[in-house]
């Protein structure tokens, strides 16, 4: 189906909502300015290892929403586990990126996809990632719309504070997303203590199977070094300057 440069009566949106702030809003605005002639699908991908606050943040922006938020699941991985899948694919994270990316999201949506007809993607790319947004496009989806080309991830916080919802837990704890606790996308020493710190049975868990498959996950003083291996002192950049971001299409960015 050839599309043109913007939606038009009829067609199908879908907005990828990744249990963040970014992504509520880019439904919300998609909604508000879309939703009298499109056809609106606002999907989750569910992972086990999220924190399960982000259960009630999904039923609050579904109020919000006044929309039902509908899941996509890869139906090797039902449980929607990164631990099965590492487990199964006897890799974590390195080169070829990390297969619970491929596995429980973009699998989950090409699945998705396949039962549902698409002519536009939205996800929750602020403006300040207009050059993520510009790659996305050209790399994954050529019909995306850049609904928050002009709205920034703290205004995001603002909205969804404004509307009387309560943001997940996640960033209450001082993490960077709302994403898995214990993300192996991360190599930064200071995300890496900060999981130790506040979730330890956690930092255990990824330290043991990562020590159990061989993966070095963390970067301490220009190597790759295994988590049992980091000092509880060590520190990179602050989190709030980290540069990794775990959305629906979860991409690697270097990390200090």
């Amino acid at each position: 189906m050839e599309l043109g440069k913007v939606p038009v009566a009829g067609d199908t949106i879908v907005v990828w909502f990744s249990c963040g702030a970014a992504s509520a809003v880019a439904a919300k605005k998609t909604i508000e300015k879309y939703g009298h002639m499109c056809k609106i699908h606002v999907v989750n991908n569910y992972v086990k290892e999220e924190d399960s606050d982000n259960v009630r943040f999904l039923k609050d922006v579904e109020r919000w929403l006044n929309i039902k938020i509908e899941q996509a699941v890869n139906s090797k991985y039902k449980a929607c586990s990164i631990i099965e899948v590492f487990d199964d694919r006897r890799y974590m994270s390195g080169i070829e990126g990390a297969p619970c990316t491929m596995e429980l999201k973009k699998k989950a949506r090409y699945e998705w996809e396949i039962k549902n007809r698409v002519d536009w993607t939205v996800l929750g790319f602020t403006k300040e990632e207009k050059g993520r947004f510009n790659k996305f496009r050209i790399n994954e989806r050529p019909a995306s719309i850049h609904v928050l080309e002009n709205i920034s991830k703290g205004e995001c916080f603002e909205i969804i504070t404004n509307a009387g919802i309560k943001l997940p837990d996640m960033y209450l704890l001082g993490y960077p997303n709302a994403n898995c606790i214990g993300c192996v996308k991360a190599t930064s020493p200071t995300y890496w203590n900060h999981v130790r710190k506040v979730h330890p049975e956690v930092f255990k868990e990824r330290a043991d199977q990562s020590a159990e498959i061989g993966v070095k996950l963390v970067r301490h003083k220009g190597d790759r070094i295994l988590l049992n291996d980091l000092p509880p002192n060590a520190k990179g950049r602050p989190m709030k300057d980290m540069k990794f971001e775990c959305g629906i299409f979860c991409e690697n960015k270097k990390a200090s």
